[in-house]
């Protein structure tokens, strides 16, 4: 699916760890309706966005390294998706009213992929 005219890009899904934290303590009711609605709605924004996006999928547990050796740790990143658009702004923008940006204190970071050595 990849078009070699388009630049690519990479999309991270923010979420604060204590947000989650606090989601987690939600009434399972609530949570679950919740839940429904937003995938429905992250459903129908993949759908739109279909020809954009090459490969979306969940961040698992984090190790971070360092000169000290590999540590447990936690991030921010939920999610991340590649996508191709023609500009840096036609990327980020196709994400402005993503149904993630309903969490609260969420955030999408759109990056430019770039080859190594590359400009």
């Amino acid at each position: 699916m990849t078009d070699p005219a388009l630049k690519k890009f990479i999309a991270l899904y923010l979420v604060p760890a204590s947000v989650l934290a606090d989601w987690a303590k939600t009434d399972p009711e609530t949570k679950k309706a919740a839940e429904q609605k937003m995938q429905a709605e992250w459903g129908k924004w993949m759908s739109d966005h279909a020809k954009m996006i090459t490969l979306t999928e969940a961040g698992g547990k984090t190790k971070r390294v360092t000169a000290n050796g590999a540590f447990e740790a936690r991030n921010d990143i939920m999610l991340y998706s590649f996508i191709e658009a023609e500009t840096h702004e036609a990327a980020a923008k196709a994400f402005e009213n993503h149904p993630h940006l309903q969490i609260p204190q969420s955030s999408i970071e759109v990056m430019e992929v770039r080859p190594m050595g590359g400009t």
